[in-house]
């Protein structure tokens, strides 16, 4: 699973499965959209983690195939620009899955309504933001990654503000509970600095159970109910949401978004990729009854203009 409000959410209600849903894909490409259909959803959806699952399938043709469901227009990944209460701001990438095949203007629409959505449930104050760009396997993960054991990290600084309370590491595994109670208490990583070195004798044998002694006597109050309320109360909105490439991570503040696609990595998928033997086909829509664009219920043909191609080109 990704972390908690992230990986594979579900882009809408639809009806239960059905063994024509993905009929319009490669053999291959079918079976793995099938097994990511009936992933739960928060899994996590980078290529290799559904590699790592997948009981016949490999990392790169994971990859393949998840390119190919995405310009079938089953997958899509969009950054949210999450705006808090208290100000701060951060990108985070979703992944949004539908079984039913959408248009790239059905997904353009869907992100327009991410536009200004009530995130507060999904929102985790302990994530800082990160920009650098992730690699396409990565690609699911979101764009803030969680910081380093805070309870741990404070202990092992602890040599820093003062030399008598040099921990070892066992000391700061052992004590890291404790350390980690007084943070969902609210103290600050401060205050359990201040705690554990102020007012020290002048030489420190055992600053392991001086640690423990300290964090336990002084440990501070749980909270109090109406703090809980009012931490809950802080809301978090989406403020702006862009398309991004489900391979590169490239988003449309530098590059123009296709299908899911950027105009790079779309160019690279050429029919060499193909080596099942699968050509993609023209996206169609579905009918105006399934909820497809007004105008779409015409079905067109390509078979015979794809054939005549491939036969120019040399390739049969």
């Amino acid at each position: 699973m990704a972390k908690t409000g992230y990986g594979k959410r579900l882009a809408g209600d639809e009806d239960p499965h059905a063994d024509p849903d993905f009929a319009h894909l490669s053999p291959r490409d079918r079976e793995i959209a099938v097994f990511v259909d009936h992933l739960h959803e928060g899994h996590a959806m980078g290529y290799k983690a559904i590699a790592a699952e997948h009981p016949r399938y490999g990392q790169q043709a994971c990859r393949t195939s998840l390119r190919r469901i995405t310009l079938a227009g089953h997958l899509r990944w969009i950054k949210e620009h999450i705006t808090v209460e208290d100000n701060s701001m951060r990108w985070v990438t979703r992944t949004y899955w539908s079984r039913t095949r959408r248009s790239a203007e059905w997904w353009a629409e869907f992100a327009r309504e991410l536009d200004g959505k009530d995130v507060t449930e999904d929102y985790q104050p302990g994530l800082a933001r990160v920009e650098e760009a992730q690699a396409a396997q990565d690609i699911d993960v979101v764009d803030v990654e969680p910081e380093p054991d805070t309870a741990q990290q404070v202990l092992a600084e602890l040599r820093a503000a003062d030399s008598r309370m040099a921990l070892s590491d066992t000391d700061c595994r052992s004590l890291a509970s404790l350390a980690e109670e007084w943070l969902s208490r609210g103290a600050t990583p401060d205050d359990i600095t201040k705690a554990l070195t102020g007012g020290l004798p002048p030489a420190v044998t055992n600053p392991g159970g001086l640690a423990r002694s300290r964090l336990e006597s002084k440990m501070p109050p749980k909270k109090s109910k109406a703090k809980v309320r009012q931490k809950a109360a802080r809301r978090a909105r989406v403020t702006r949401v862009i398309m991004a490439c489900g391979l590169c991570d490239a988003d449309e503040r530098t590059t123009e978004i296709v299908s899911g696609l950027c105009r790079e990595c779309l160019e690279c998928v050429d029919e060499d990729e193909y080596t099942d033997g699968y050509v993609p086909e023209t996206f169609l829509p579905g009918p105006r009854g399934s909820g497809g664009l007004p105008g779409a219920d015409e079905v067109i043909d390509v078979t015979e203009r794809v054939e005549a191609l491939r036969r120019a080109a040399g390739l049969r």
